[in-house]
C-alpha cells in the first residue's frame, strides 16, 4: 500500500516537473526575442556609425581592432561576437519558429545561448500547462516516475518478500 502511494506522489511530482519544460522554453523563447531586438539596435548603431566614415561593419571592426589603444583595439573583436551572437540567435528564433510543438525542445536544448538560459532559469516562475505540449510531456513524466518507481518498488520487494510483505492471514474454518 505506502509503495503504490509512494509511486503515485513520485508519478505526480515528476509529471509536474516535466510541465515545466514547455513552460521554460516559451520564457526563454520571449527572451530570445528581447535579446535580438536589443542586439539589433547595438548593431544597427555600430553599422550607421560605419556608413557615417565610409565603411562597411567588416572594415569598421578591422579599423577598431587595429588600433594602438587596447580599449579601443578590443572593441573590434567585442563587436564581431555581438554580430555574431545576433545571428545565432535569429537562426534559433527561425528554427524555432519552423518547429512543431514539440520538436521545439529539441531545437532548443540544442543550441541554447548559456547566458539567455542562466537569465531565464533565474528568472523563472513555475506555470500550470495550458497547451497540448506541456499536458502530454507532464503526463509521460507521470508515466515515467510513476512507472518506474512501481517497478524498481516491486523489483525490490521480490528480493526480499519477508521484508516487504506480510504472510497470508489464515482463514477461520467455519463448524
Amino acid at each position: 500500500m505506502i509503495g503504490r502511494v509512494l509511486a503515485l506522489a513520485i508519478g505526480l511530482f515528476a509529471g509536474l516537473a516535466a510541465s515545466q519544460a514547455p513552460e521554460f522554453a516559451q520564457q526563454y523563447r520571449q527572451r530570445i526575442g528581447g535579446a535580438i531586438d536589443e542586439l539589433r539596435r547595438v548593431v544597427g548603431t555600430f553599422d550607421e556609425n560605419a556608413r557615417a566614415e565610409g565603411l562597411s561593419r567588416e572594415q569598421a571592426i578591422a579599423r577598431l581592432s587595429g588600433q594602438p589603444d587596447r580599449l579601443t583595439q578590443r572593441q573590434g573583436p567585442a563587436m564581431s561576437e555581438i554580430v555574431d551572437r545576433l545571428e545565432r540567435l535569429e537562426r534559433q528564433r527561425d528554427a524555432v519558429a519552423n518547429a512543431g510543438p514539440f520538436e521545439r525542445l529539441v531545437v532548443l536544448a540544442r543550441g541554447f545561448d548559456g547566458q539567455l538560459a542562466r537569465a531565464t532559469y533565474l528568472d523563472y516562475e513555475p506555470a500550470w500547462p495550458a497547451t497540448s505540449e506541456g499536458l502530454v510531456i507532464g503526463g509521460a513524466g507521470f508515466l515515467l516516475g510513476w512507472g518506474g518507481f512501481a517497478l524498481l518498488f516491486r523489483a525490490f520487494g521480490r528480493l526480499r518478500p519477508g521484508r516487504w510483505r506480510q504472510p497470508p492471514r489464515k482463514r477461520l474454518q467455519s463448524a
